[in-house]
C-alpha cells in the first residue's frame, strides 16, 4: 500500500485526524476574504459579457497566422473611424481565423468594416449580427434554471437527510462556489457566454454531489449520537470529513485534470470559443466545490447543530465522562512509584547475607550413633 493509501486508512480509522470542525473560524476567514475580493472585483470591473448578451456584430475573418495578425486587424477596424467600432474585440480563433466583435452597426457600416478587413489581408470576412434580446432571453432562462435548481436542492436534501440544517449548509456552499467562480471571470476578463452559463449550472451539481457524499458519512457517524458518551456531534462530523478526505482529493484531481487540459487547449491553442468559456467555469467551480464541501459545509453544519439543546446536553455528558476518565488516569499515575529523573544516581541498599555453617560430626567416644526410635506397642484389651 502506498503512503497516501496508508494515510487514508489511518484517517478513516481515526488514528490521524485533521481538526476541520474545530478550526472552522480559520476556514471562514479565508473564504470570507476570497469572497470579498470576488465581490469587489465584480463591482469595480464587472463582467465581460459576450456579444450574445450585449448584442453587436461579429466578423469571422479567414487569415493565415491569425496570432500575428490580431494587431493589424484591430488597427484596420479602428481606422474606419466608426464610433461603434472604436473598441473592437479581436481574438485569434484556431489556426486560420480571427473573430472581430463590435457594437451594433448599420448595414453600411458593416460593409465598410468588412471591406477594411479584406484589405488588411483576410481572404474572407463573414459578418453576423446578434441582437441583445437573445442574450437577455438566455440570461432569464439561466436565472429560472438556477432558482429551480436551488428549490430542488432544498427539497432533496430535506427528504434524504431529514435535516434542514444540512440544506442550509449546502446552499451556503453553493453560493460560495458561485461567487468565487464569477469573481474569477471578472478578474481575468474572460467573456461570459451561453457556454459559461452552462458551466455555472454544471458546477452547482458537482458541488452538491461532493457535499452530499460528506453529509452521508456524517449521518452514518452520528446515528444514535444522543445516547453516546464517546464523541460529540462535532467530533463525529470531523471524523466523517477525515474519512472522506482522500476520496474527495482523488475524485477532484481526476475531474480537474481533463478539464484543465480542455481549458489549456481552448485558451492557448484555439484562442477563443465556447470550449474555453465552459472549461474555465468548470475548473474553478470544481476546485471551489471540493474546498467548500470540506472546509465550509460540514463545519457550518456542526456549528448549526451545536445550537440544538439535545446536542448541547449530549456534549456535556461527553465532557463529564472525559473529565472522569482523566481523573481516574491521574489517580493511577499518582499510585505508581515515582520514577527517578534522568541522570539521577540511584543508591540501592542490598541486605547483607549471613553465611550458614554446617555443624561437624563428633569423633571418637563422644560420637553417638543415632538409635532408631521404637514405637510403643498398643495395649491389648483383656477378655
Amino acid at each position: 500500500m502506498s503512503k497516501f493509501g496508508q494515510l487514508g486508512a489511518r484517517l478513516y480509522q481515526g488514528d490521524v485526524s485533521v481538526d476541520f470542525v474545530g478550526r472552522r473560524k480559520t476556514w471562514y476567514l479565508v473564504s470570507l476574504l476570497i469572497v470579498l475580493i470576488a465581490i469587489a472585483t465584480l463591482l469595480l470591473r464587472g463582467l465581460n459579457f459576450g456579444i450574445e448578451f450585449r448584442g453587436g456584430v461579429e466578423f469571422n475573418a479567414q487569415i493565415a497566422n491569425p496570432s500575428s495578425s490580431v494587431e493589424k486587424m484591430t488597427n484596420a477596424v479602428v481606422d474606419t473611424e466608426i464610433e461603434a467600432a472604436a473598441n473592437p474585440v479581436v481574438v485569434a480563433s484556431g489556426t486560420d481565423a480571427i473573430r472581430i466583435q463590435t457594437e451594433p452597426l448599420s448595414l453600411d457600416q458593416t460593409r465598410v468594416i468588412e471591406q477594411k478587413i479584406l484589405e488588411a489581408g483576410a481572404t474572407e470576412a463573414n459578418p453576423s449580427s446578434i441582437g441583445p434580446t437573445w442574450g437577455q432571453t438566455i440570461a432569464n432562462k439561466a436565472l429560472i434554471g438556477l432558482i429551480v435548481f436551488v428549490i430542488l436542492v432544498v427539497l432533496f436534501i430535506w427528504a434524504y437527510f431529514r435535516e434542514w440544517r444540512m440544506s442550509v449548509a449546502a446552499l451556503v456552499a453553493l453560493a460560495h462556489d458561485l461567487l468565487i467562480t464569477v469573481g474569477v471571470y471578472s478578474l481575468t476578463g474572460f467573456e461570459v457566454t451561453p457556454a459559461t452559463v452552462t458551466g455555472f449550472l454544471t458546477i452547482l451539481g458537482y458541488s452538491l454531489y461532493d457535499t452530499v457524499v460528506v453529509f452521508d458519512k456524517v449521518r452514518e457517524n452520528t446515528r444514535g449520537i444522543l445516547q453516546s458518551t464517546r464523541r460529540t456531534y462535532a467530533d463525529s462530523a470531523n471524523l466523517a470529513v477525515n474519512q472522506t478526505l482522500v476520496r474527495s482529493i482523488n475524485t477532484s484531481i481526476a475531474a480537474l485534470l481533463p478539464v484543465g487540459a480542455i481549458l489549456y487547449v481552448g485558451a492557448f491553442q484555439l484562442g477563443s470559443g465556447p470550449l474555453k468559456d465552459l472549461a474555465l467555469a468548470l475548473f474553478v467551480g470544481m476546485a471551489a466545490g471540493a474546498y467548500s464541501s470540506i472546509f465550509i459545509a460540514t463545519p457550518l453544519l456542526a456549528q448549526l447543530k451545536d445550537r440544538d439543546p439535545q446536542i448541547q446536553a449530549q456534549a456535556k455528558r461527553v465532557a463529564a465522562r472525559r473529565t472522569q476518565t482523566k481523573r481516574e488516569a491521574d489517580r493511577v499515575v499518582a499510585a505508581e512509584p515515582a520514577k527517578p529523573e534522568a541522570g539521577a544516581v540511584v543508591v540501592q541498599t542490598v541486605p547483607r547475607r549471613v553465611p550458614q555453617t554446617t555443624p561437624r560430626p563428633l569423633s571418637g567416644s563422644t560420637a553417638k550413633r543415632a538409635q532408631p526410635q521404637r514405637q510403643a506397642r498398643s495395649k491389648r484389651g483383656k477378655r
